[in-house]
């Protein structure tokens, strides 16, 4: 699809008006169309990106009744709060974890009143959805539209500054992901597809197919430029049109 879209957590559950996690998820998105002020960014030197929630909203209970899953870790933090870690493992084609493993994670931090803090992603993952391009998806929800049939958030880039940092190459990201199960062969691009196990304690039953979290990444053959990515990860689907937070149009 040439429509840039990020298909996000907090409005997954838009056709359960009449749930509670369903008011907290709308607020938060209410927030994003302030987001400086409720939000902020990190990276740690090991690479680590996070978002913080300054005055949070959803708790740790919609993020199991949005996926349908539960965490790899729970841990305790200092501040008696909780650390949810997903771990995401890699596999082959017969979906056995592959050796040495290729994983990354993603945390969400909770205060003791069971209110999410800060959401954070390893630095593998940003091989696939670099820093400045992640920030700029995250920003645009603010501005996106609600399709309450589909349950989509359309994610709105227009009005926002465009990103000028450099794509990653494919030599590049190959080096950290490893080769893909297969790869489509198209006239101006290449799509390499991944697949990773969640690591969860618990499924509710019927979603038993989320631990199994399918990645495309697009690289244009002349430049060899990632433009594209997509994928399912916990349940929650996310699409992001690198070229578009360029401003580029899709040829």
């Amino acid at each position: 699809m040439k429509t840039f879209r990020l298909i996000s957590v907090l409005i997954i559950a838009l056709s359960l008006s009449g749930c509670m996690y369903w008011v907290r998820a709308y607020q938060t998105y209410l927030q994003m169309g302030e987001f400086d002020k409720h939000f902020s960014f990190s990276v740690t030197k090991e690479g680590d990106f996070t978002l913080h929630f300054k005055e949070p909203i959803l708790l740790s209970e919609d993020f199991v009744s949005l996926s349908k899953l539960y965490t790899s870790e729970d841990k305790l933090t200092p501040d008696g709060g909780r650390r949810w870690r997903y771990w995401f493992r890699k596999l082959d084609a017969n979906n056995q974890i592959i050796k040495p493993e290729i994983k990354f994670y993603s945390d969400l931090i909770f205060n003791k009143e069971k209110k999410i803090t800060s959401w954070a992603f390893s630095s593998l993952f940003l091989q696939i959805a670099p820093q400045k391009f992640l920030e700029a998806s995250l920003r645009a929800i603010g501005g996106g539209k609600i399709d309450k049939e589909k349950r989509q958030l359309r994610a709105n880039p227009e009005g926002l500054e465009k990103v000028a940092d450099a794509l990653p190459k494919k030599p590049a990201v190959l080096a950290q992901l490893g080769a893909p199960l297969t790869i489509t062969d198209e006239i101006d691009k290449e799509i390499y597809f991944y697949r990773f196990l969640l690591e969860t304690q618990r499924v509710e039953e019927g979603y038993e197919d989320r631990v199994f979290n399918e990645v495309k990444i697009t690289f244009d053959k002349k430049t060899q430029e990632l433009i594209r990515m997509s994928g399912r990860f916990a349940g929650l689907k996310a699409s992001i049109n690198y070229r578009k937070l360029q401003g580029i149009k899709d040829e």
